[in-house]
């Protein structure tokens, strides 16, 4: 089970658009234990994007706080904060380069010196993946957008972040490869479930259904469901 202790919470987040005169997010409030999978659901243009943006302080709040391992996020925190928190782009930015050098390429920062490239690791994944090694030298350019799905989501497990979040993870990706993606992740929370946390957006009910221990609903910028 997960620690009571919430390692992030959202206070009355929003997000607010003056052209428009119309909240985004709206009085969006959440606690995520660790040791949780929540999948995040709801029709088009609801919001849930917007949620996972803000749950990795990516975007300015217009309104509320984020609260991360009991402490609010500020400017000063969010190197060690983004380590820790790691959000995945349904169309991902990959730099210019072999699909190996994307993966290493977060080892040059200070704040993941620590760690180290694990081949070994990769190449169980991309066994769990349905890819071969020579996956490892395609090139970035040449990648079809279900590929570098993936090799971002590899470039972001390899940093064991306390709290992984997914949007549409699968969304360009056949079914095998969906599953191949949803068991690559399962595993990696099974390494150490009681520390690890994963927030998935998701359009597909039967995926949602398999992954997630809660399930958010979200509809016109508020959580309707599951909060």
């Amino acid at each position: 089970m997960p620690d009571d202790e919430p390692i992030l919470e959202a206070r009355e987040l929003g997000r607010y658009v003056p052209a428009t005169n119309k909240w985004l997010l709206q009085h969006v409030s959440l606690e995520v234990a660790a040791g949780e999978r929540i999948v995040v659901v709801g029709p088009s243009g609801s919001g849930k994007t917007l949620l996972l943006r803000s749950l990795a302080w990516l975007d300015p709040l217009d309104a509320g706080t984020l609260y991360w391992r009991g402490r609010a996020v500020t400017r000063h925190v969010v190197p060690r904060f983004r380590s820790r928190v790691v959000y995945l782009h349904q169309r991902p930015a990959l730099i210019a380069g072999t699909v190996a050098e994307n993966l290493q390429y977060p080892f040059q920062f200070s704040v993941h010196r620590s760690r180290r490239f694990d081949a070994a690791q990769i190449e169980h994944w991309l066994r769990v993946l349905r890819r071969e090694p020579d996956f490892l030298q395609k090139s970035s350019r040449d990648l079809s957008g279900g590929e570098a799905q993936i090799t971002a989501l590899l470039r972001a497990m390899q940093l064991t972040p306390d709290v992984l979040l997914l949007d549409e993870p699968t969304a360009a990706l056949d079914p095998a490869s969906a599953q191949g993606v949803e068991q690559c992740v399962s595993q990696w929370f099974q390494e150490a479930p009681q520390q690890r946390t994963i927030v998935w957006v998701s359009h597909d009910q039967e995926q949602a259904a398999r992954m997630a221990d809660r399930q958010l609903v979200m509809a016109a910028g508020r959580i309707v469901q599951g909060a």
